[in-house]
């Protein structure tokens, strides 16, 4: 008999914690887009409507970032062509720029995120841009997707740590936060980008961020596993009232920043942690386990979640 048969994880709610969350599944765009094959466009479709057939409800499909730095996401228009319309799912999808936004728009996307760095130099060598001019950059996105009647969230990366500055300043960070829902982001995803976050750094930025007046409900979390505190930075966020949590299917992604990074938190072992806890969050672990196979086998490796690998014995 299975653990899912015996009933497995056992629910013991823990204090100080939300009823319920809002997993923003990030495995087709962040997942794949460091993929070095290139992966069929039938392929991302099938694995975004298993996603949604799992009971996941905000799914990131794409990005409408130039080919030529993300050939991966090359086919970002007929991916989002190929999907089947739900009223319970949305899809939203990454622009950079302008040309992206036009793109997107062509499409038919409600849902668009711009992506800002919390630190000089990675919005030098990510963006081409000084950490206060690369507002000049979203800040037309930004309105002319609000003008339109799109939903825009906020990325920022580099929260807790820089592989070139070290350990960031949380006023620094809640700084630029503040610019960005100022500006027009309806939510601001704080990213572990290299995955050295600990949870008492978790708990220091979020109470940086509600000194400088930006709401939790205003903000999620977006953690990968490198020295394997992903679920435990989660853990502490919800404590502090965060309830949106971005994950990826299987583990899917990698961090190019650290070497050893060993990509996003994974949905599935997400799930396992909300379960135990009584969190309610929508999603079918056995559909979305049996999801991550399917796709593991589509890239010709297991997949890197643990609570995959025990659930299917791969």
């Amino acid at each position: 008999m299975s653990v899912r048969e015996l009933g497995l994880p056992a629910r013991a709610a823990a204090s100080d914690m939300p009823e319920s969350i809002t997993i923003w599944e990030v495995g087709a765009r962040d997942g794949l887009q460091n993929e070095s094959d290139i992966v069929d466009v039938g392929v991302k479709v099938e694995f975004i409507e298993r996603l949604a057939e799992a009971g996941l409800t905000t799914i990131e499909a794409t990005s409408f970032v130039h080919p030529k730095w993300v050939p991966q996401l090359a086919d970002a228009a007929e991916v989002l062509a190929g999907l089947k319309p739900r009223d319970d799912v949305r899809y939203p999808v990454l622009v950079p720029n302008q040309r992206g936004l036009d793109r997107a728009l062509e499409s038919g996307v409600r849902h668009v995120a711009v992506f800002a760095s919390a630190t000089e130099t990675f919005a030098n060598r990510n963006l081409n841009s000084t950490l206060d001019e690369q507002f000049a950059m979203f800040e037309p996105v930004v309105e002319r997707a609000r003008s339109e009647g799109l939903d825009v969230r906020g990325y920022l990366s580099m929260c807790f740590g820089d592989p070139w500055e070290g350990a960031v300043d949380p006023a620094q960070v809640a700084r630029v936060g503040a610019r960005l829902i100022d500006m027009g982001c309806s939510q601001l995803s704080l990213g572990d980008t290299i995955g050295v976050a600990t949870p008492g750094q978790v708990e220091e930025l979020l109470r940086a961020l509600a000194a400088v007046g930006v709401d939790v409900d205003a903000l999620a979390v977006h953690f990968h596993d490198t020295y394997g505190q992903a679920l435990s930075n989660t853990y502490a966020a919800l404590r502090q009232g965060v309830r949106c949590v971005d994950a990826s299917a299987g583990g899917l992604g990698g961090c190019p920043y650290a070497k050893s990074a060993t990509g996003n938190l994974a949905t599935e072992d997400l799930v396992w942690l909300l379960d135990g806890l009584g969190i309610a969050h929508g999603v079918d672990l056995d559909k979305l386990v049996d999801t991550s196979v399917w796709m593991s086998r589509q890239l010709g490796r297991p997949a890197p979640s643990r609570v995959v690998r025990a659930l299917s014995g791969d």
